[in-house]
């Protein structure tokens, strides 16, 4: 799924953070993993992680491709090349597991 979105060129992505205590984000496509200090998301535009403390879930909603973050946030980053890349790459997972 995530690589025809891709190839289409119709990516939605959008990462917003108010006052470092909430972040929203669009174009989720999975929850990988998480914890009160990590999240882990698949997004169009590759992997996120997002670091800090006392995180948790405000809002998940998939169907939409939405999810909302509380708590104090230390480092946001993509794990990977981005859409470029999606199509040659078998995701994170894949990658780990090589």
């Amino acid at each position: 799924m995530a690589e025809e979105l891709y190839l289409s060129g119709t990516v939605k992505h959008e990462v917003t953070m108010v006052g470092r205590n909430t972040l929203d984000i669009t174009g989720v496509l999975g929850v990988e993993s998480f914890d009160s200090e990590e999240f882990l998301l698949q997004t169009e535009c590759g992997y996120l992680g997002v670091r800090g403390t006392n995180l948790h879930i405000q809002t998940l909603d998939l169907e939409q491709g939405r999810v909302a973050i509380e708590g104090e946030f230390y480092e946001m980053s993509y794990l990977d090349d981005g859409p470029s890349r999606a199509g040659k790459t078998k995701g994170l997972i894949g990658r780990l597991f090589r």
